[in-house]
């Protein structure tokens, strides 16, 4: 027996377990008519054309750029995050890769982190305020230099309001300058 069979026939003549499994089938379907016809999901939180998103995109909450200068000492790759406020960049999430050959210090950063308990991570450092700059020198170990050496620049970021973006990563090229 079909479902239109079903609808169509008079209550009277529907056997007591084909009355069962049709009301179940109402009971679901009017279910069904009660949940948004969106699920939640990435365009929930992101939103989309017509609703506002609870959280920005990656690159709306965080504008990062690089730049690099010649030194004396080799290559000074500074990075630059301007955060959006309610916004965090972790400061042991952020990494440079480079080719086998190249060498970097430890960054140095323009502001001091603060410690926040993070429900992913615990105790961690993260930097809150609205601009901050990673600087680094790069220097190869043959002390020649490199052009267009490929770097790798790693970092993540959180809306305080509870989501974590997932990891970035920034692939340039850069030209690292022989010490003087």
């Amino acid at each position: 027996m079909s479902i239109k069979t079903l609808i169509t026939m008079p209550i009277s003549t529907i056997k007591p377990t084909a009355k069962s499994a049709l009301f179940a089938l109402l009971v679901a379907s009017a279910g069904l008519s009660a949940i948004p016809s969106h699920a939640a999901g990435l365009s929930d939180l992101f939103g989309s054309s017509a609703n506002k998103s609870k959280f920005l995109p990656v690159d709306e909450a965080f504008n990062v750029n690089t730049s690099t200068k010649a030194g004396a000492k080799g290559t000074r790759l500074t990075i630059k995050f301007d955060i959006t406020p309610e916004h965090y960049v972790y400061k042991d999430q952020l990494t440079v890769t480079f080719p086998k050959g190249v060498s970097a210090t430890p960054f140095t950063f323009s502001q001091s982190p603060v410690s926040i308990d993070d429900p992913t991570f615990g105790r961690v450092p993260v930097f809150t305020q609205k601009t901050v700059v990673a600087t680094t020198t790069l220097t190869t170990n043959n002390g020649k230099g490199a052009k267009n050496a490929p770097i790798v620049i790693g970092w993540q970021g959180c809306a305080k309001a509870g989501l974590c973006y997932p990891p970035e990563k920034i692939k340039t090229k850069v030209n690292i300058a022989t010490p003087r």
